[in-house]
């Protein structure tokens, strides 16, 4: 998602809507797609479901801020160049973004605290992940959605008092779906049979030997969408990384994850990685096979129908 032309001023850049509404063709217009291909502007629920969520005194806080945004926004958005608007949505998203990491970080200092006081520490397994990371300017992008790594990669980190070494790592590819097993095995569980994770607790014990996964599948069909990220899917090594876009574009990429870590660099084309291309493409389609990817679902899903929910 494009920083200037796809963050929101009234949701994201958090300027008020009764600002928003008197400065009137406010440019550029942020549009998002329906279902049906007709396009739509965002309203100003989007600013009002989420401030409304506060209690009056949270509110007072938040109104300090919020003035100080939208006056800025008022008076100097109109006579800014393309290029100063994107860097002015780009310091209120990391503004934000960062004020949200610190919360984050005093409360995660809250509970190990709790935890450590009432002696629970010494027999409670601690979990810090989330769902995916998030672009910060990469690529000229904020939000998530796409495969590459900044979104794609999620935090993992984990403590178990007397079965984790402190200050382990493993680069093994591991996935969210491998939680639920690893928690089952750590309670003593047998998991069902047809779940389709594996549990990490050999790993987080330092066995990789019998780690069969060598590569993970990825697949983003939100589209068209308020998101405006294109259908995608692809998979991913420690050494490649294949995508193809598709719906309404037929593009492949390829990213050498070793010699081009940021991945600013498609070698899908390039006669060196022919190889690796049909190798990849191959375990591609397998992959998507045997993870059984209920495409007709995803039909049904995205119609028009579906997507009155986001007008």
């Amino acid at each position: 998602m494009n920083l200037l032309t796809h963050m929101q001023y009234m949701q994201d850049s958090k300027v008020r809507p009764s600002v928003f509404e008197k400065m009137k063709n406010v440019e550029p217009k942020i549009l998002y797609a329906r279902g049906d291909g007709t396009f739509f502007e965002p309203s100003a629920n989007s600013f009002s479901n989420r401030y409304n969520r506060a209690n009056d005194e949270q509110k007072k806080k938040y109104d300090i801020t919020l003035d100080k945004i939208s006056k800025d926004f008022e008076i100097n958005w109109p006579n800014m160049t393309n290029k100063e608007k994107m860097q002015w949505k780009y310091q209120r998203y990391m503004q934000d973004y960062l004020a949200t990491i610190s919360s984050v970080d005093d409360n995660v200092g809250r509970v190990l605290d709790y935890l450590e006081d009432t002696g629970l520490d010494k027999n409670t397994i601690v979990v810090y992940t989330s769902d995916q990371g998030f672009y910060l300017g990469e690529h000229g992008w904020f939000d998530k959605r796409f495969i590459y790594d900044q979104s794609f990669k999620t935090p993992l980190l984990i403590k178990w008092p007397n079965a984790i070494k402190p200050g382990t790592t493993n680069e093994e590819m591991v996935q969210n779906l491998d939680f639920a097993q690893t928690f089952l095995e750590a309670a003593m569980i047998d998991a069902p049979s047809d779940m389709q994770g594996e549990s990490l607790i050999p790993l987080l014990k330092g066995d990789n030997e019998n780690w069969t996964r060598d590569a993970v599948y990825y697949h983003y069909y939100e589209y068209p969408s308020v998101h405006m990220a294109k259908r995608h899917y692809g998979i991913v090594n420690k050494k490649y990384k294949l995508v193809h876009f598709y719906y309404d574009i037929d593009e492949w990429e390829l990213y050498d994850r070793a010699k081009d870590p940021n991945e600013m660099y498609n070698v899908y084309n390039d006669p060196e990685y022919k190889e690796i291309v049909e190798s990849l493409t191959k375990e591609l389609y397998e992959l998507r096979k045997n993870i059984r990817i209920l495409m007709n679902l995803v039909k049904l899903l995205f119609t028009s129908n579906y997507f009155k929910f986001f007008n």
